[in-house]
């Protein structure tokens, strides 16, 4: 096998890129390689570089790492290119939850639709055209593009329709939920099977199967109430099921800001929603989590590089895809994993042009997707909801065209479901304005909306939400971590 290189796009994201490099090293074959990281900052690249360097060297490898602020020398001769930046940072993302809760609309994630997500895809989508005019121009032929970058959809579409680069959207909403069914059925290694379908974050196990015998929705649901965790953490989750017949991939907080029902009233939102963790409701929850990972990360860096001299234990390889991806592509063994590409067909009721989550098969040929799907008419119908605001808002993405970016958001299932269109025609206009420097195609209309905005009728209100918890520092971060270990 010819000596090949990776590239990772946002490595400074030191956890996430810690477990890529280290389940890549998993398999022998990808151990002889170049893993060329890249990120904006400079201080986190050689935080990572020297967590990975340590690596390598503790477990005497012949791998080699670099780390450079030039995205172009970093995909050069790339064979493959993941993507888990964040643009505007947690700047930027605090508006994402910040704004919306001024117009009602409270979110736990805000990172793959609703508001906050939409305008996420917005900053995305033109540096993701950025890097696919790299990757085209510089890296190796046929290079394929990774994306780990939420928000899922939005940015494997635009990287396929615009960025004409052979893409693959990854994440592991389904792996987690498949531990969940099979946790509360009791299931040992290689007992459970399942098939899940749909688009990212809303994907269905629509056939889950216990040593051959198939699961049905009454035996799942008995399963889910007496369990004593999930039976308090995912209520939501749990009445979807019960009134879908499948059981849905997203967390708890994740799925309540997808749909129009439950996070609508602040007296609704308290009802479905778990504090237990973050994932489970929390207003503005993965910021509170993103935010206190970060100063985590800052202050026990040297703990960090101390754990990264510890020998890589196989068996405790992630079932993140992008390594067993890998591995398929340049070995041959084959692997099945549920990936995010063009629909074209796999399933037959959502649209051609969508970006699904479904099952597929890699191997040397590529990654081979399971053809024929059809969802239940109700996940059919609400994953279409969402395809039809993904689709608008990468349109407004590549165009700049705030009117589309506008209806993309009055459409949403959450904020059509709270406000007005004179709210929504207001609320984009503060979000464009608040993240202008990270919108370059909006540079036209931001003069425009600032107009509006010193205009504006629509009242707005200094709302921190139902469930908002305040940043832990990092003392309260150790004590909790000594208290969650005893």
């Amino acid at each position: 096998m010819s000596k090949l290189k990776i590239a990772i796009i946002g490595a400074g994201s030191i956890g996430f890129t810690k477990k890529l490099f280290t389940d890549i090293l998993c398999a022998p074959e990808l151990q002889d390689i170049e893993v060329a990281l890249t990120d904006i900052s400079e201080q986190n690249l050689q935080m990572i570089k020297a967590i990975l360097d340590k690596i390598v060297e503790s477990n005497k490898l012949p791998t080699r790492v670099t780390a450079t602020t030039d995205r172009r020398r970093a995909i050069e001769g790339a064979r493959y290119i993941m993507n888990c930046v964040r643009v505007g940072g947690l700047e930027a993302y605090a508006d994402d939850i910040r704004i919306p809760l001024k117009y009602g609309v409270d979110q736990c994630v805000g990172d793959t639709i609703c508001a906050g997500g939409i305008l996420y895809g917005q900053r995305n989508i033109p540096v993701i055209l950025d890097f696919c005019k790299d990757i085209r121009e510089a890296a190796a032929p046929g290079a394929k593009f990774l994306n780990y970058a939420n928000p899922m959809a939005m940015n494997t579409w635009a990287a396929i329709e615009y960025g004409k680069v052979d893409t693959v959207g990854l994440c592991h909403g389904v792996q987690h939920g498949g531990e969940q069914i099979g946790e509360i059925l009791g299931a040992k290694e290689g007992e459970l099977d399942f098939i899940c379908s749909g688009i990212n974050h809303q994907t269905w196990f629509v056939d889950v199967r216990l040593n051959g015998r198939k699961i049905g929705k009454q035996e799942l649901v008995a399963a889910f109430e007496a369990h004593p965790v999930f039976s308090q953490q995912e209520k939501l989750r749990i009445d979807v099921l019960k009134r879908f017949g499948v059981y849905s991939t997203e967390s708890n907080g994740h799925l309540s800001e997808y749909l129009p029902w439950y996070r609508k009233r602040p007296d609704e939102i308290t009802k479905w929603i778990d504090m237990s963790d973050w994932i489970h409701g929390e207003t503005g929850g993965y910021l509170r989590y993103s935010t206190e990972n970060r100063n985590w990360f800052e202050t026990e860096f040297p703990a960090l590089l101390e754990q990264a001299g510890k020998p890589i234990d196989v068996q405790k390889r992630s079932n993140e895809h992008a390594s067993h991806i890998l591995e398929a592509l340049e070995t041959g063994r084959v692997y099945r994993g549920h990936f995010n590409v063009r629909n074209d067909g796999a399933i037959v009721n959502l649209p051609a042009d969508a970006i699904i989550e479904s099952p597929g098969f890699v191997d040397r040929f590529g990654i081979n997707m399971v053809a024929g799907i059809t969802l239940p008419e109700a996940c059919a119908a609400t994953c279409m909801a969402s395809i039809n605001v993904q689709r608008m808002s990468v349109h407004a993405a590549v165009s700049g065209d705030i009117d589309l970016l506008k209806l993309a958001v009055l459409h949403d299932p959450l904020v059509g479901a709270i406000c007005t269109p004179e709210e929504v025609w207001q609320m984009v206009d503060e979000m464009v304005v608040a993240q202008a420097e990270w919108l370059p195609q909006y540079a036209d209309a931001v003069p425009h909306a600032r107009e509006r905005l010193a205009k504006a009728t629509v009242k707005t209100r200094d709302w921190q939400g139902v469930a908002r918890r305040q940043v832990r520092t990092i003392e309260q971060l150790r004590a909790d971590k000594v208290q969650a270990a005893e």
